[in-house]
């Protein structure tokens, strides 16, 4: 009966939505192959027949870029790259001497440190609260809706009381990593929180009871039995949050200068007052960003499968 369902138009909508979804995809890896020349053309060009690297090159290892042209920068004493000169053709022209003088390693980096120790931080408090909740009934009605409440606000509302507060005198958490993650943390918790209080309602709290019948205490029946029982939703509500603070900008933008900085943050300085926007560069670094996930993704998707469906089936 299914099969016979599936008919042309259902077959013609499903192909419709897959080239909706993946045609960003192609069209990002796409671009960031090409020569500045073809980034922006009529009628555009899909597939480059020119192909380079060179955009990866500016983004990852600029001073072999350097190199690889022979006398177009020179190292400065502070080790530093200078651009002198370029060529129409390549993809770093009109582009300032910026672009040439830092990789985007700096900014890998620092949105792995970030997301991965903020991801943790979110998902242990988080628990802890959706333990609260969902077993003791902590605030009634009220405290979950109050949780949620901080997700109803414009970002913006949330990221200025964030400057004021780390430029306080004796904090001075702004432009540091640490200040970073207590901020990613503070705006994804209310997501882990009734995220695992979804999973941990759909658990019987009678395996919870036997369990500290049969001696545990709560701390242990909830980390020994809760916790190996919902892993796949903790998995799948891991994977949300940190793809949230991965690609998180506005906190990123306000609440750092030049100690730190992110793979968004890198992907807007990307722009020359001489040559414009840089697609191509951006392109590059996209790419390079979202490989983490899609190696995450593979690795855990069995869990991340029967997290998404754990709960599907009311008992």
């Amino acid at each position: 009966m299914g099969a016979r369902k599936f008919g042309p138009g259902s077959a013609i909508g499903l192909a419709f939505g897959l080239l909706f979804a993946v045609f960003p995809l192609f069209w990002m890896v796409s671009t960031s192959f090409k020569p500045s020349n073809e980034w922006v053309t009529t009628p555009p060009v899909w597939v480059s027949e020119n192909g380079t690297v060179t955009n990866y090159l500016v983004i990852l290892w600029p001073s072999v870029l350097l190199e690889q042209r022979g006398g177009l920068g020179q190292y400065t004493e502070e080790g530093e790259v200078t651009a002198q000169r370029a060529t129409e053709s390549d993809a770093v022209s009109g582009a300032v001497a910026d672009f040439l003088t830092k990789s985007a390693w700096q900014s890998i980096r620092g949105s792995v440190i970030i997301s991965v120790l903020s991801t943790m931080l979110s998902i242990v408090v988080g628990f802890m609260a959706a333990i609260a909740i969902a077993r003791y009934r902590f605030g009634g009605n009220v405290t979950p809706f109050f949780i949620l409440s901080g997700r109803m606000f414009p970002p913006i509302a949330i990221a200025i009381p964030f400057v004021v507060m780390f430029s306080a005198p004796g904090i001075e958490a702004t432009d540091s990593y640490w200040g970073l993650i207590l901020a990613y943390a503070a705006v994804t918790v209310p997501f882990s929180t009734w995220m695992l209080k979804s999973f941990i309602d759909e658990l019987p709290q009678e395996i919870e009871e036997a369990a500290m019948m049969d001696g545990m205490s709560r701390w242990e029946a909830h980390l020994k039995v809760t916790v190996p029982l919902i892993k796949g939703g903790l998995i799948a509500t891991s994977l949300f949050i940190f793809i949230l603070n991965w690609s998180e900008f506005l906190f990123a933008l306000v609440l750092t200068y030049t100690n730190v900085e992110t793979i968004p943050v890198k992907l807007s300085k990307y722009f020359s007052a001489t040559s414009g926007q840089q697609y191509g560069i951006q392109a590059a670094l996209a790419c390079v960003s979202i490989v983490p996930l899609v190696i995450v993704g593979f690795f855990i998707q069995r869990h991340l499968v029967r997290g998404l469906t754990l709960g599907a089936i009311k008992r």
